[in-house]
């Protein structure tokens, strides 16, 4: 089975996502980036799925740069670069017999491009729902840990706890 791979074109995302774009629209570009990288680092985490977020340099120049954020890999293309022929060149490259990408934009010319190379593509709508749906699993997983840890801790045992309910119905 192949390795799965997503490529996310990251301002692609802040232009479509609710929550991105008010930060987007307040000039608030840098709080966007981070919620963007920080809700994807939890999908892709939860997913165990590695995750390349793009962002074009034209936003922020003169930072051209590849690094490490959130256990994502987070890039900054080259000046005279843009994101979706950066997203374009290593969909092609990484997209191979042993790993499976799927790039995250709405540029429907983008898309076409790649679905060409083999790669697969998802709609910015989709990966929010996608990551929406995770961050509740996370909640209710959360939820379940801590309820469990809450009922190890009680004084009362498996037994005790089945007479209380009983009691409980006998009351009501």
């Amino acid at each position: 089975m192949k390795k799965p791979l997503l490529i996310v074109d990251g301002y692609n995302m802040i232009g479509s996502w609710t929550e991105l774009v008010q930060l987007k629209n307040k000039d608030l570009m840098e709080d966007a980036r981070e919620n963007l990288l920080q809700s994807l680092s939890n999908y892709a985490k939860y997913e165990k799925l590695p995750v390349i977020v793009v962002f074009d340099a034209q936003f922020v120049p003169g930072i051209t740069q590849n690094y490490g954020k959130y256990q994502l890999e987070v890039v900054f293309t080259e000046e005279g670069e843009t994101a979706d022929s950066y997203i374009e060149r290593i969909a092609g490259e990484l997209n191979d017999v042993m790993t499976q990408v799927s790039v995250a934009t709405s540029d429907l010319a983008e898309q076409w491009v790649i679905f060409s190379q083999g790669a697969l593509r998802i709609p910015a709508r989709e990966l929010h729902k996608t990551v929406k749906k995770t961050e509740e699993a996370i909640e209710r997983q959360q939820e379940s840990i801590k309820y469990a840890n809450y009922r190890r801790n009680s004084p009362w045992d498996e037994e005790q706890l089945k007479e209380l309910a009983e009691k409980l119905k006998e009351l009501s």
